[in-house]
């Protein structure tokens, strides 16, 4: 049998994480905070017809710097496809730096 110290002191050793671990670990929570926000803004563009509206505007200045540049690659068509893009990039990034951890 263990003593309490020794499996104490594992368990602490496990919440500690490198400082590059935590950068890596904020900015996959940021990925994660802004996919949400981009299905926000995407589920009200069905709802609100106001294009005034402040809260649809603030998500709209969020989340279209990375939206524009995709629709300019993407070929015009009568969907725009540019959010489904950006999620599989998101969730791309936010994999490959799960991965670093």
């Amino acid at each position: 049998m263990k003593p309490a110290a020794v499996t104490v002191m594992r368990f602490w050793i496990r919440m500690y994480y490198a400082p590059f671990q935590v950068i890596v670990i904020f900015i996959i929570r940021l990925i994660e905070v802004y996919y949400w926000i981009l299905l926000l803004r995407v589920l009200l563009s069905w709802f609100i017809q106001n294009p005034d509206n402040k809260f649809y505007h603030f998500l709209y200045s969020i989340t279209e710097p990375l939206l524009a540049p995709i629709r300019r690659i993407l070929p015009s068509m009568g969907l725009d496809i540019s959010p489904i893009i950006l999620f599989l990039l998101l969730r791309l990034i936010s994999g490959l730096l799960y991965g670093l951890i």
